[in-house]
């Protein structure tokens, strides 16, 4: 993304170059300068597409995920701000989202895979999360609790800790400017239910990969988010908090959508880098809809 600070001396993206006494048509953008050298007359048009010095190129990952996808969607619906990218595992995945050439296939536990994904990007929002499998035969007639398992090879010591890593390494090396990371209230407790699912320890992995963001130097946005849901976004009060103090209060969840609002809103303020926090929502038609997303993240103090 070209700075803004460089309009003082007009970016090229196209200069055509004329000596005659005769006139031309140039192009309505731009900047046209005329200088006269030796009786004739030296035009000369600077074209520059002013959509391209705003926009940034962010890249998704896990963007068919069912935040993921939300996040992507939000991006496309930007042109003039944004170049989204995607980056899913796999050729369905792709396909589930449209199999636009801006979505990259890779495994983030490859660290190779993700490396073209990453090239030339300004912004990385990560929302890739192992995911437990319910076991086959459950019964809940029956009564008692449906058991989890990890395909092998997806366990979040893969996924959440050595597949962050591969991605915000990736992007460090590839110069990023921030890195969004999602997560999940619940890491201070040990003993979160979510630790014990597929015996995967989902929140510690996650926690790991979030303190070697903290760590990277890099500025970044970690959003702990609370228990999502499939809702409407952007007609309830948000909520942030820290070191799990929401969980144990009645608003404890948050609408993806909303997550993916923040997510996007995270990339536009300066009040939002180097903080973690976590976040959820009060109940619809309760509080005031959030809509001023700086003075948010100007109440988070917490930078982990």
């Amino acid at each position: 993304m070209a700075s803004l600070s460089l309009l003082s001396t007009p970016l090229t993206h196209q200069t055509v170059t004329y000596t005659s006494s005769c006139k031309y048509n140039f192009p309505s953008t731009g900047v046209f300068r005329t200088s006269t050298r030796k009786g004739f007359k030296r035009h000369t048009s600077v074209v520059t597409a002013m959509s391209d010095l705003a926009q940034s190129t962010v890249l998704v990952t896990g963007a068919a995920g069912r935040t993921g996808q939300i996040v992507y969607k939000k991006l496309k619906e930007k042109p003039d701000q944004y170049i989204g990218r995607g980056l899913v595992r796999t050729e369905e995945s792709k396909e589930k989202i449209g199999g636009a050439d801006d979505v990259f296939v890779g495994d983030i536990r490859d660290a190779d895979s993700i490396v073209p994904a990453v090239q030339g990007i300004d912004f990385l929002v990560i929302l890739t999360s192992g995911v437990p499998k319910m076991k086959p035969g459950f019964d809940p007639s029956k009564g008692g609790r449906p058991e989890f398992y990890f395909e092998e090879g997806a366990y979040p010591e893969q996924v959440d800790w050595i597949g962050q890593k591969n991605q915000i390494d990736a992007a460090i090396a590839a110069g990023v400017k921030q890195i969004v990371l999602v997560g999940s209230m619940g890491g201070t407790d040990l003993s979160n239910p979510l630790n014990s699912l597929g015996n995967g320890n989902i929140l510690v992995w996650k926690r790991k990969a979030e303190q070697y963001l903290a760590d990277s130097g890099v500025p970044y946005t970690i959003i702990r988010a609370g228990g999502l849901q499939d809702k409407e976004g952007g007609i309830r009060e948000l909520l942030v908090g820290k070191d799990d103090e929401l969980l144990q209060t009645d608003t404890r969840t948050i609408s993806r959508a909303d997550v993916a609002e923040v997510c996007i809103q995270a990339l536009q303020f300066e009040e939002a880098k180097y903080k973690a926090f976590d976040l959820a929502s009060k109940p619809e038609g309760t509080g005031t809809p959030t809509k001023d997303f700086k003075a948010l993240f100007s109440n988070i103090t917490t930078r982990f």
